[in-house]
């Protein structure tokens, strides 16, 4: 066949059933973009004959004759530099797609972006960038520290570099055959038939694999997480798990031999609610000696009991005390790019490209798993799509290593979007029971936390998890007596893992609304509760456990993030829609440690270069968390010259010593601490020796001393109560985050980190029926769309943080976990009920506006299925 793509003349031939996405990926158009192979993200998005199509949708024999034009060909359009200054993208895996939709817009039809847009996702920004990046709003510039992103100009042209866009010759892929059962025995396995299929090349399976346990969680201390998971296990314990990878000259033949493969299970009882799997005579999922598993005969994964004074007697005696149960679902990240990777060997020396937020530490595991020392190692992430916690797991990269490595071929592996939903990591579903109580005039005496936590078929991440769900929330305020009783219990479902938040999201989400209904008892404006009740410098922190002494105030503003909010609140009042509306308003805040306890370390080295500019090798992953961006400032800033002048060479296991990761929010506090370090050290090497080619200076970072950074966020909104539509009127977000080093940047973290927020708390939930996802699709799992995602006026506190990189503190994760409590007060203020379990779609409200008062049905943490659960409950007025 014979058509043309960005001008000119290509013949090729389409394989059967092939779509025109994989058929120009394969003419070497790595901007079109695989999401989800459904037409529901529009990462793919091209013009066909000027007009935008999905190209997932398209069957590739349709275009011949036809004329397309993907990123690559769009030469310079004007939407590519507006894109750039206005910082429109994050992570950058939706740009493509987006740039090409908006350049077939009429100018009519972009006057309503969120119909002419509905059709393209991003989970990063939050869309207002990409509104004013299509409007011609530059952000770029406009404030002295606004320095553009350092891969701006080859993700507005489709050249950035994501996992699988490269060519590799030789390249053989793999699918993983996965189990139908919930739990499983493998009895026996027969490849005959599979095998057997021409170009079958490899089928590994238990027999083939090590015994050797870990844990798929990534930490720099691997003892924070339980090691219970084999690389292929003869023992199955969710629907979806891999229990076999087959290796195969395409896609296509890969998939046809899991279909030829034969597996004889043997059925296991199975237990889906972690409240049953912790009760005598449930089905012990893990019986692995010294996999570090607290209780595993009571499927006990997590545990803390603790407690801070006398809590039962403050209980007893307390004036006023409020009381909240709440059920928190199961949430998938939905980056837009999946899990994917590709393994190579040459010269006995294995190399992983991979879609990870911490090469480091896949580099390490990958160490043990084959027993090759690291130096024979080398894993890089060029550029991630989105991660959100999701990849700071080793999901694939262990398979597709161990196959390469045996055949000594490359192999890449790539899972579908259906994959990404039921087979990965999710939130944890958590049921929450916050109490709290205080004295007439506001004081808090007592507090008390109560969390059964459904860890999944593997514990991951769930112990970590559970101490960052139950500290902050509880360390936050100032009071004697606290209590905490957590527990994170195995089940037959899809593990759950690390997520934006890690945890607290959930417990505050009920912690925070018992304190707003203690407020309303005693009649205390919510914003005064706070400032009465808010930890200080000075105070102890003490939550789940006192703090160590390694975390201090290195500034404080959680009172500026109050005082902004509460005064943007009252300003512009807005109307409701209509005379049937009532209207309500809520808030809520949050701290967040600048990093996780268990040590996190960064490394740096800068150059004088030849050509009078600086190399910058460091470790950090770049997935839209914007370090790129502040490594080039902040050694721009110390060398005096401009981040342009900065080269920046990163995510790779062969640049520098070490690195820990992006996550936990630490590519600023830390590895950007190792680049200020390090610059400030070549200055001085220059200073003294001249500017010789050649100058270097290694330094690096640890977390210690950790600052704490905080959070306010407010809702005002309308609801419907004929029909529980819930319309945002405002959405006001406060952070402190020390010194903003890049305005524009930080505020596109945050803008995206509460669009997450409000698709937890509106739209999504991952549906689960005895042990199977039942909504593995975007069609069906709702992430906020444009239309879905209202404006948030973003403030910023002045402050300067003692200990953070030129006076910065952490700011990526910690906007997410306020924002599903100030919705919920917010409704509370509205209806007169609480609203207990999201997420809060309209027929969920309806519902509960028409039930009693009384009815109270009963919790359900099973899973998330499709059979109503609403909780109708007073307030206090």
């Amino acid at each position: 066949m014979i058509l043309t793509v960005n001008g000119t003349a290509q013949t090729t031939a389409a394989a059967p059933g092939q779509c025109l996405r994989t058929l120009l990926r394969d003419l070497g158009c790595f901007g079109v973009k695989k999401g989800c192979d459904a037409g529901d993200c529009g990462a793919c998005t091209v013009l066909l004959d000027g007009t935008a199509v999905h190209s997932c949708l398209v069957p590739a024999y349709r275009a011949e004759g036809h004329d397309i034009t993907t990123i690559e060909g769009l030469q310079a359009h004007p939407l590519q530099r507006q894109f750039i200054d206005a910082q429109g993208f994050q992570c950058g895996f939706c740009t493509a797609g987006m740039i090409v939709t908006a350049s077939a817009l009429t100018q009519a039809q972009r006057t309503d972006l969120p119909r002419a847009m509905k059709g393209n996702l991003c989970r990063c920004t939050g869309y207002r960038a990409i509104a004013d990046a299509i409007a011609g709003i530059p952000h770029v510039g406009q404030h002295s520290r606004n320095a553009a992103a350092p891969d701006a100009a080859e993700i507005v042209s489709g050249t950035a570099r994501f996992t699988l866009d490269v060519t590799t010759p030789g390249l053989l892929h793999m699918r993983l055959l996965r189990s139908p059962h919930p739990h499983a025995r493998i009895r026996r396995i027969d490849r005959t038939a599979a095998l057997a299929i021409p170009g079958v090349v490899a089928i590994f399976t238990h027999e083939d694999a090590p015994t050797h346990l870990y844990s798929t969680a990534r930490h720099e201390d691997a003892r924070t997480d339980p090691d219970d998971t084999r690389l292929l296990d003869d023992t199955v314990r969710f629907i979806g798990q891999r229990v076999a990878a087959i290796v195969a000259d395409t896609v296509a033949t890969a998939d046809a031999a899991c279909q030829a493969l034969h597996i004889d299970y043997e059925t296991l009882p199975a237990v889906f609610d972690p409240a049953e799997a912790i009760r005598p005579g449930a089905p012990i999922l893990h019986h692995k000696p010294g996999s570090r598993i607290p209780d595993p005969t009571r499927n006990i994964v997590g545990r803390i009991q603790a407690r801070h004074g006398d809590p039962e007697t403050a209980f007893a005696q307390a004036p006023h005390a409020e009381e909240i149960t709440v059920e928190v679902q199961r949430l998938q990240h939905a980056a837009l790019e999946t899990h994917a990777c590709i393994a190579t060997v040459e010269n006995d020396r294995l190399t992983v490209r991979s879609s990870t937020q911490v090469p480091f530490l896949v580099r390490r595991a990958l160490g043990t798993l084959l027993d090759l020392p690291t130096d024979r190692i080398r894993v890089l992430a060029e550029r991630v799509g989105g991660g959100f916690g999701g990849k700071q797991e080793m999901l694939v990269e262990d398979i597709c290593a161990f196959a390469a490595w045996h055949l000594r071929r490359p192999v890449q592996l790539e899972l579908t979007r259906t994959e990404q939903f039921a087979t990965t990591t999710t939130r944890h579903p958590m049921r929450v029971t916050a109490k709290a109580a205080a004295r007439a005039d506001g004081t808090l005496i007592a507090l008390s936390l109560t969390v059964l936590a459904n860890a999944g078929a593997y514990g991951n991440h769930s112990a970590a998890v559970l101490e960052n769900a139950c500290g902050p929330a509880l360390a936050q305020y100032r009071c004697p007596n606290k209590q905490v009783d957590a527990t994170a219990a195995y089940t037959n479902t899809v593990p759950a893992g690390a997520f934006r938040g890690y945890g607290l999201s959930q417990t505050l989400f009920a912690m925070e609304q018992a304190i707003d209904a203690l407020a309303r008892a005693l009649g205390i404006d919510p914003f005064e509760m706070r400032r009465l009740n808010a930890v200080r410098p000075g105070d102890p922190l003490l939550g789940a456990h006192p703090a160590p002494d390694d975390v201090q105030f290195g500034s404080y503003g959680l009172d500026q993030c109050l005082n902004l909010v509460e005064h943007a609140l009252a300003e512009h009042p807005t109307p409701p829609p209509g005379p049937d509306w009532q209207t309500g308003q809520g808030m809520a805040m949050t701290m967040i440690e600048t990093s996780p306890p268990g040590g996190h370390y960064g490394e740096s080295q800068i150059t004088l270069a030849q050509d009078g500019r600086f190399d910058l090798r460091v470790g950090t992953a770049e997935f839209g968390n914007g370090t790129s961006t502040v490594h080039r400032q902040v050694a721009a800033e110390l060398l005096g010259t401009t981040p342009d002048r900065i080269r920046l060479h990163r995510s790779d296991t062969d640049l520098v010593a070490h690195d820990t990761g992006a996550y936990g929010s630490t590519g600023v506090v830390v590895a950007v601490r190792a680049t200020e370090r390090a610059a400030r050290a070549l200055h001085e090497k220059i200073a003294t020796q001249g500017p010789l080619p050649g100058l270097t200076a290694i330094r690096k970072a640890d977390a210690a001393p950790r600052s704490l950074a905080f959070n306010v966020h407010a809702v005002r909104l309308a609801v419907n109560p004929g029909t529980g539509e819930i319309r945002i009127l405002r959405s006001i977000h406060a952070a402190d985050a020390g010194r903003v080093l890049n305005p524009m940047q930080c505020r596109g973290q945050i803008e995206g980190g509460v669009a997450q927020a409000l698709g937890a708390t509106l739209h999504e939930v991952l549906h689960i029926d005895h042990g199977t996802v039942t909504n593995p699709a975007f069609r069906n799992y709702h992430i906020p769309a444009w239309p879905d995602v209202p404006a948030t006026e973003i403030h910023f506190a002045d402050t300067h943080d003692a200990h953070g990189p030129l006076g910065a503190k952490s700011m990526s994760e910690s906007p997410f976990n306020p924002v599903a409590a100030a919705l919920a007060n917010a409704l509370t203020d509205a209806t007169g009920l609480r609203f207990t379990h999201p997420p809060f779609t309209a027929d969920r409200v309806w519902a509960q506006l028409a039930l009693p008062i009384t009815a109270q049905p009963h919790l359900n943490l099973v899973d998330d299925t499709d059979q109503p659960a609403l909780y109708a409950a007073p307030c206090s007025r």
